[in-house]
């Protein structure tokens, strides 16, 4: 039930159109219940009548006319309005949960998207949240429309016998358990089954992304096999779910098919006894199907609404996902920024049962100083500066931006003032100028261009299809690995944060690249605190430090030309490396 309320905060903004909604739809549940009354009245006072024949046209004739009105003129923009406003209504509140359920996504820490599959993610803000739309159509307003409907039918059919009437209910409250027996596993199954078919989703996102190291590799047969084990685990669990739930129909449709049988048996006896007009029987057996209808119909709810509800589970379970990163109640947003970048004392591990991969880090960065992160691979380089904008916050010590550490600063506002250019940039399938853009959304043109040029990407963004409007295809396909980079740097170009994180941003070019990406990163770093992750030692003999990083510690700090001269673990990188540019 705390499911429900929940589900109920986005139903509240709606409720005045729901109650409409329910209001227009007795209208058009409540017209038909006429039907078995014009029936009664057809076979009793026209046909049964000892009236003559002119009288018995002329009654039929206005009782068929009147109803052709409100069938043929009424009841069709009652129908209309009925399902436009219900679907209106579950549209707008699936459209406020999944625009929640990106803000939250957005605040979800890397941590978090490490650990989880983006396909499952995406199953549950699109499947699951579309899942929970039968709640607001069937549970808000046809369940109600349909219970409405048999209270009025009961209502109507005790006025034309009362124990006929009986008989006719005397099934309900062994429907009621059936309903209540089978429902309550039935849940569970439902919930399993979304999530077989969320980890067939998170396989198969994955598996389209990495369909050219699936080709590479020759491993088709492979990826088939690993397929086919999730798609029959999901195939299982749909399986186990048809299986109740074909149970569940078969038991209580016998239950509402029994109950007409016995109606049936009784009004039978009672117009042979003469206690009933066959008027009377003919309309009673027409409600007894206006009664059970809706019951059948509320087995279907139940089904639609026990996957509602399972999908209501998953979506709040992953609304209640907790954010690694969390603005204190007294941070403020980081506005002037001079460029003094400090660590004290900072240590670092993913998960409290893991080791640290960062050990009491000491580092005084001065404001519009270089420093380069070199050493081996798993040194903590790139732990170490996605500290910085706080992906990940240090789990002892402190890192201060001139003076304040900054954890006391808004973290959107920190990530505001900090540019950043990984080896892997991801661009989106938009254009280029748009990708560009995303560095500072509300900039002219002239300034796209102007920081698509610092980049040396103006030339090649000219030689596109479409220039600047060129679609660069799902994470910059079509774009070789030089062209994504300068994409990449004329982003933060047109940000201009005072803070820089290069992260390996000239690994695996070509020479041409290289070049042209080495000397617009060099222009870029000008007058800015900057942050070099490098394998290639040769791209970072001008930093004004190089700070040599193993095993999560810091083993030396000094220029090129002093670590040279010591002769030390940087001295050995470059013998690696097999470069002499002593």
């Amino acid at each position: 039930m705390n499911t429900i309320r929940r589900y109920l905060q986005f139903v509240k903004p709606y409720k005045k159109e729901i109650l409409f909604t329910i209001f227009i739809g007795i209208l058009k549940f409540g017209i038909p219940l006429f039907i078995p009354l014009i029936l009664k009245y057809v076979v009793d006072d026209v046909i049964g009548a000892s009236i003559p024949y002119e009288e018995k046209m002329s009654r039929l004739t206005w009782v068929i006319g009147i109803s052709l009105f409100v069938f043929i003129v009424l009841r069709p923009p009652i129908e209309y309005y009925r399902q436009y406003f219900a679907q209106w209504t579950g549209s707008k509140i699936l459209y406020d949960i999944r625009d929640q359920l990106f803000a939250h996504i957005q605040k979800l820490s890397l941590k978090f998207y490490s650990n989880n599959k983006a396909g499952e993610v995406i199953s549950r803000v699109i499947h699951d949240v579309e899942q929970t739309k039968s709640f607001v159509i069937t549970g808000l307003m046809n369940l109600w429309l349909d219970l409405i409907t048999i209270f009025i039918a009961i209502g109507i059919m005790m006025t034309m016998d009362f124990w006929l009437t009986i008989v006719a209910i005397s099934l309900l409250p062994l429907y009621a358990f059936a309903v209540k027996y089978f429902y309550k596993r039935l849940r569970s199954l439902t919930k399993n089954r979304s999530q077989a078919l969320a980890e067939v989703q998170g396989h198969l996102h994955e598996r389209v992304q990495g369909m050219p190291v699936i080709r590479s590799f020759a491993l088709e047969d492979y990826e088939q096999k690993q397929f086919a084990v999730r798609n029959q685990n999901f195939l299982d669990k749909a399986l186990d779910h048809t299986s109740w739930n074909a149970k569940t129909f078969a038991i209580v449709n016998t239950i509402t098919d029994v109950a007409p049988l016995l109606v049936i048996s009784f009004a039978g006896y009672f117009v042979i006894t003469g206690g009933l007009t066959v008027g009377e029987m003919v309309a009673f057996v027409a409600y007894i199907d206006r009664l059970y209808n809706p019951l059948r119909r509320l087995v279907n709810s139940s089904t639609t609404l026990t996957q509602s509800l399972a999908s209501m589970d998953r979506v709040f379970e992953f609304i209640d996902e907790k954010y690694d990163i969390e603005d204190s109640p007294e941070a403020k947003e980081l506005k002037a920024v001079k460029g003094d970048v400090t660590f004290d004392d900072v240590s670092f591990q993913y998960n409290e049962d893991e080791m640290p991969v960062l050990k009491n880090i000491n580092l005084n960065v001065r404001a519009g100083e270089t420093i380069a992160l070199v050493g081996m691979s798993g040194g903590g380089k790139s732990s170490l500066i996605s500290l910085i904008p706080r992906f990940y916050d240090v789990t002892s010590g402190s890192i201060l931006i001139d003076g304040e550490d900054i954890r006391s600063f808004e973290a959107r506002s920190l990530r505001d003032k900090i540019g950043m250019v990984l080896q892997d940039n991801i661009l989106f399938s938009d254009s280029v100028k748009e990708n560009i853009l995303m560095g500072r959304p509300e900039a002219s043109d002239e300034e796209v261009i102007a920081a698509a040029k610092a980049a040396n990407a103006h030339e090649f963004i000219l030689n596109l299809p479409q220039g600047y409007d060129t679609k660069v295809g799902e994470r910059g396909v079509k774009l070789s690995g030089g062209q994504k980079q300068r994409v990449a740097i004329a982003r933060v170009f047109l940000k201009n944060p005072p803070l820089l994180i290069l992260d390996e941003a000239t690994s695996a070019l070509d020479l041409e690249s290289e070049h042209l990406i080495q000397e617009s990163l060099e222009k870029l770093a000008k007058e800015r605190t900057t942050f070099i992750v490098a394998h290639r030692l040769s791209t970072i003999t001008h930093a004004d430090r190089i700070v040599v990083m193993e095993n999560g510690e810091i083993v030396e700090i000094g220029s090129h030309r002093e670590l040279m001269e010591k002769q030390g673990s940087y001295y050995n990188l470059f013998q690696v490396q097999q470069l002499d540019l002593v």
